[in-house]
């Protein structure tokens, strides 16, 4: 595939990839559907959105597919260090919000990026990652989620999983809080053509991620979405579901790319959760679950261990 193809390969892939996911969920939600709102972006592009809200199992769910391009604002240009100012990027990006403070919520993106010159690609890229954020960490659910991000890994190379885990466990922490989001997962940006690697290589592993997906996250839904659960239980999902904001809206580099690039707010935004909480300075016995699960958010866990 020569470099021209991608913008073509790249979008019906990641479009495709949206369809399949949004039934996969829709089949072990078993209520709710997916509301589907076509968009075009001013400046250039736009994507179709999917937001389910009030299923059975997902409070507030979002998959989204874009591809934009246009002139890239200038304070991106520098901060990436790109000379050209065309850019176009597509991909898919999702986050479930469930009902039950047992069933984790999870966030997936995956994306291709080029800039262009008089219609010459110059740069390219592919980027992305998969990570969860239980409410309650179960170790071995834990342990099963990161085997499959490694499974799919290590297809493509022994080296890429303990990588591109350290890489999330940097990249998915709440500085301010001195925590991690959730229990990370794999995140890599800025994939290009190495002597190791070309960029079909890369657009394959990135496929392989996104297909990883659905089969990962249905079996965490059926595991947990019939436990039962108390208010003080809810009460903890809606602290978690604060922190999870606090990342989105302060270091999250796809929502101020987002709002940089003049996205359409509600896809941006998408990620938020329906409801949240923020109660002063909430306290928890040192042997209960909650407490357990605060200890936990830490980078560097092997979860596999």
């Amino acid at each position: 595939m020569n470099n021209q193809n991608f913008k073509s390969e790249t979008q019906t892939f990641f479009r495709d990839l949206q369809e399949r996911i949004c039934a996969a969920l829709e089949k072990e939600d078993g209520k709710g559907v997916f509301v589907k709102q076509e968009w075009q972006r001013d400046g250039g592009g736009g994507g179709r959105t999917m937001v389910m809200q009030e299923g059975a199992v997902i409070e507030k769910g979002g998959v989204n597919f874009s591809a934009v391009e246009g002139e890239l604002p200038d304070k991106i240009a520098k901060a990436l260090g790109l000379n050209s100012n065309h850019f176009f990027a597509t991909g898919v990006s999702i986050v479930i919000h469930p009902h039950n403070p047992w069933v984790p919520i999870i966030h997936m993106n995956v994306r291709y990026f080029e800039m262009s010159v008089n219609g010459k690609v110059e740069e390219q890229w592919f980027g992305g990652g998969i990570d969860l954020t239980p409410h309650y960490i179960i170790d071995e659910q834990a342990t099963f989620f990161h085997q499959q991000l490694k499974n799919t890994c290590d297809k493509f190379g022994s080296n890429l999983y303990p990588e591109f885990k350290k890489w999330a466990d940097d990249y998915f922490f709440i500085q301010h809080r001195n925590e991690t989001r959730g229990i990370g997962g794999i995140f890599f940006d800025r994939l290009k053509t190495t002597e190791e690697f070309s960029m079909n290589d890369r657009f394959e592993f990135v496929k392989a991620v996104g297909n990883t997906f659905a089969s990962t996250y249905t079996k965490l839904m059926s595991l947990n979405k019939d436990k039962q659960y108390t208010e003080e239980e809810k009460n903890w999902q809606l602290i978690r579901r604060g922190r999870y904001v606090e990342f989105n809206l302060v270091y999250d580099k796809g929502t101020k790319f987002g709002l940089d690039t003049n996205g359409r707010i509600e896809s941006i935004l998408m990620s938020l959760p329906k409801l949240a909480a923020w109660p002063y300075d909430p306290q928890f016995s040192e042997d209960s679950k909650e407490n357990k699960t605060q200890n936990l958010l830490k980078k560097g866990i092997n979860w596999l261990a």
